[in-house]
């Protein structure tokens, strides 16, 4: 039994991905993870909670705009109802936003073409923040050729700035169905691609993740408990 609780914390549902939450809960369970976050786009909430013996399920928000001042007003709107509140980036202005607002918990989605808008003064603002930068491992499986070789490079590149301006990282699968899902082993097998070490790979599937979710619930009155129900073989996908 592994000693880490492992969460992840990119994770989407019905009508933003193909699965219920308690398929992806058990999926998820049945992979050795603690916990997930649910973490659908602002206009794609989940239809209902869901629950399963053994997994926490943590609520979470997407925000995507292309409009960097329309930013602000989403975080303050979203920021005291969820656990993780995560920014899809995009160009510079937008990713400049999220990591100079406090209230963002993580900047993921990164751009992998000739210019991902992530850079030195980023890194700094990322750090300052307390803002994570999510590792999508979704690219790596998906891509292929020149445009894996590409992503590769930016993600060694993003960590490079994350490791010299001390920038808490976080592995995330950004799963639109549970096929999409990978057991934490796996998915720290696929971070030492881009060169992250074992170490760092554990602490952004467990320490620092579970560091968010603890730190908004001391802000938040947000429940930590989780309903408990009967395990259903057939929420497999």
């Amino acid at each position: 039994m592994s000693r880490f609780d492992y969460y992840d914390l990119n994770v989407h549902v019905l009508p933003d991905g193909s699965g219920s939450v308690n398929q992806m809960l058990s999926i998820a369970n049945h992979l050795g993870y603690s916990g997930i976050g649910i973490t659908n786009h602002i206009d794609r909430e989940p239809p209902s909670d869901g629950s399963h013996e053994g997994i926490e399920l943590i609520h979470g928000v997407e925000i995507e705009v292309r409009n960097s001042s329309r930013l602000h007003g989403f975080v303050g709107k979203f920021r005291k109802k969820v656990d993780v509140l995560v920014v899809h980036g995009g160009s510079e202005s937008i990713n400049r936003s999220a990591v100079e607002n406090p209230n963002v918990d993580v900047l993921t989605n990164l751009p992998t073409g000739r210019d991902n808008g992530f850079n030195h003064v980023l890194a700094k603002s990322a750090h300052d923040n307390e803002v994570a930068i999510a590792f999508n491992l979704d690219v790596i499986i998906k891509q292929r050729g020149g445009r894996r070789v590409h992503a590769l490079g930016h993600f060694r590149k993003n960590l490079q700035l994350a490791r010299k301006y001390n920038v808490p990282t976080i592995l995330t699968s950004n799963a639109m169905s549970c096929y999409d899902m990978r057991a934490p082993r796996e998915m720290i097998a696929l971070a030492g691609l881009f060169g992250m070490e074992e170490d760092e790979a554990n602490a952004a599937l467990s320490t620092i993740p579970e560091g968010i979710i603890k730190r908004n619930r001391r802000n938040t009155s947000t429940p930590q408990g989780v309903r408990i129900i009967q395990y259903n073989s057939q929420e497999f996908c």
